[in-house]
This record gives C-alpha cells, structure tokens and sequence, in this order.
C-alpha cells in the first residue's frame, strides 16, 4: 500500500541521516532522483519528505531541495500527542524508563488548580526518570485522576500508560494543552537527573483532555536543555 511505502521510505532516510550517510548541511536528492531511485510516485516522495521535515531530519528550501539538520539532538514535536515510548521508537541509543515513584495521593490546592478537581480525589502521582545512554535527562512528573484510571502497576509505567489507557481501558486522548518554560532547576531535578553543571531545566506542561472534553491528566516534563529541540511544523495561512 502507498501508505506503507512513504512510511518506510522516511524510515530508510532517517536511518540514513542517523547513521551519516547523509551528513548535517547536506542536500539529500532530489523528489525527482528519489522517486526514481525508490520506483515510486513523486507524490509518495513528497509524503516521506514532509514527515523528514515534520520529525527535525530536514529543512525544505525552496528552489534547493532539502537540507539534513543536525540530528544529535532528540526531537520531540511540541505540537503532537505521542507516549515517549512512541517518541523513543524513532531514536537512537540505549533508551529506557526507570519508575521513582507510583503512588496515590490527595491533591493540594496547586494540584487541585492544575486538574480542577476537589481535594478529596484520588490522584495518581507517577514520577519517571527517561535514560539516554545512561544518563537520566528527562524527569517525567505525571498526575492522573483515579477516577479515569482505577488501575496502575510500575510495569504499566515503565512501558507505556497511553498504551495502556487506549488499549486496555479502552479510552481515547484526544487533545492536549501545553506550556514550555525554562525554570532554575529543583533540588528533585537536580537530585534524580544528570544535569551535567546545568543550572536551569526546560518545562513542557501538559493538560491532557479525553474525547469528552474533561481533564484527565496534569504532566510536568522536565527536559536537560543541551539534548532536546522542540519541534512543530506550521504553515502560515494568508488572510
């Protein structure tokens, strides 16, 4: 199916740019040279490009073709919905999560801010450390209402908890809100992540909404600022 095809060749091109086949400032070929190379159509190039450009690989310049960025970084799409389990499938290295903490808890008022909810529920408090080659760069504080999600083991944790709430639970996410900061670090940051001299961490909030509209989930993920750039794609649309 074409749907398969653009997906695996941007799978080969990725592959490609991780491994140095194609080298950071390089233009990778032409729709034209890659279309043929592949024995595809232009349009099926075109789809496995955008999703390059989408995911940090390449920077389209018009009239020149496409240009490899510097991959050393991670890239997460600040814009996308995704488990970092589903993040983590497109990188490369020793990647894994460790489980601190999982336990029940009552919200005080900053968490009954954050998830609009009563003091007396039962919130879920989840707190991951993400290991990169060893190191622990990203600290992953995740608030659940219990009422959404009556059940969690550290297995779920350590896996995926989207995985679990889509597939077992049988609930669909559906959007997302999200803030990013750069805040001085925490002695909990400073405590669990390799933070390598660096003094300040970058924030993404999460505010995490089912297909009903209700708020199901409050995350902080707190980000070492020398591994990760955050990225989106965006058209501009002309009045």
């Amino acid at each position: 199916m074409k749907t398969n095809k653009y997906k695996r060749i941007y799978e080969e091109l990725a592959e490609k740019m991780k491994q140095g086949v194609f080298q950071p400032g390089e233009l990778i070929p032409s729709e034209h040279e890659l279309a043929a190379s592949y024995e595809t159509s232009r349009e099926t190039i075109r789809k496995a490009l955008t999703l390059l450009s989408q995911n940090g690989y390449i920077q389209k310049l018009r009239g020149k073709g496409s240009v490899v960025l510097d991959t050393s970084r991670a890239s997460f799409p600040f814009s996308g919905l995704v488990s970092f389990k589903e993040l983590a499938e497109g990188l490369s290295g020793t990647i894994y999560t460790n489980v601190e903490e999982l336990t029940l808890i009552r919200p005080e008022p900053y968490l009954q801010h954050q998830l609009q909810c009563s003091a007396k529920e039962d919130i879920w408090k989840v707190t991951r450390t993400r290991v990169f080659n060893e190191e622990r760069i990203i600290l992953d504080k995740d608030f659940l209402l219990k009422k959404n999600v009556p059940t969690l083991t550290r297995e779920i944790c350590e896996q995926s908890i989207y995985a679990y709430l889509e597939k077992e639970l049988d609930l669909t996410i559906s959007f997302a809100r999200k803030e990013i900061t750069v805040e001085p670090c925490t002695k909990e940051d400073l405590s669990l992540l390799h933070m390598n001299g660096f003094s300040y961490i970058v924030v993404v909030r999460n505010y995490v909404y089912l297909d009903n509209a209700n708020l199901f989930q409050y995350t902080e993920s707190r980000h070492r600022p020398d591994k990760f750039r955050f990225v989106d794609f965006a058209r501009r649309h002309t009045i």
